[in-house]
């Protein structure tokens, strides 16, 4: 993750359309696709946040909660209460994951990070959010300002996550 853009270099409006076309494919529960994003370019814009291209993914609980009620799908109410896990929120993360792929495929840096929660009223007013879209980060996006690193020493060490047959056996 990279915290510290070269402002001097734009980030190309071809490749942010990229990474947000591509951020479009990510899969779905049941093609819901209960997603935003907000791309914040405009200089007047990225100056409430960081000097980067920002993009703000949004999940839409309501869109899930609407397609899992239609016959197709076998449930006749919007209630969440037969969801094992927020799958609106998930498949935003995997549509934020492949903006941040498409950004280092592009030879940028990017971060996702967290919105404060007591920010989020002041940030929908900023910019027009409706209520059923609730942002789950922001990613940054720009040509990376910092030397590379090798964070490889600080992982966990694989047989202390991933387990085989039964947990707590290595794999």
């Amino acid at each position: 993750m990279v915290r510290r853009y070269d402002t001097s270099r734009p980030v190309p409006p071809e490749i942010v359309a990229r990474i947000v076309r591509n951020a479009l494919r990510a899969p779905s529960a049941g093609f819901s696709q209960g997603w935003g994003f907000l791309v914040l370019d405009d200089p007047a814009d990225i100056a409430r946040f960081r000097d980067a291209v920002l993009i703000i993914p949004h999940s839409n609980k309501d869109a899930y909660l609407d397609r899992y009620a239609e016959p197709d799908k076998g449930f006749t109410d919007r209630s969440d209460a037969w969801w094992p896990a927020p799958y609106w929120d998930i498949d935003t993360g995997f549509a934020s994951l492949l903006m941040l792929l498409t950004a280092v495929d592009a030879g940028l840096g990017a971060c996702f990070f967290g919105i404060a929660a007591e920010r989020i009223p002041v940030y929908r007013a900023a910019f027009g959010v409706p209520d059923q879209f609730t942002p789950i980060g922001g990613i940054s996006v720009g040509y990376s300002d910092e030397p590379p690193r090798n964070f490889s020493h600080l992982r966990k060490p694989t047989a202390d996550t991933v387990h085989k047959g039964r947990w707590g056996q290595p794999a």
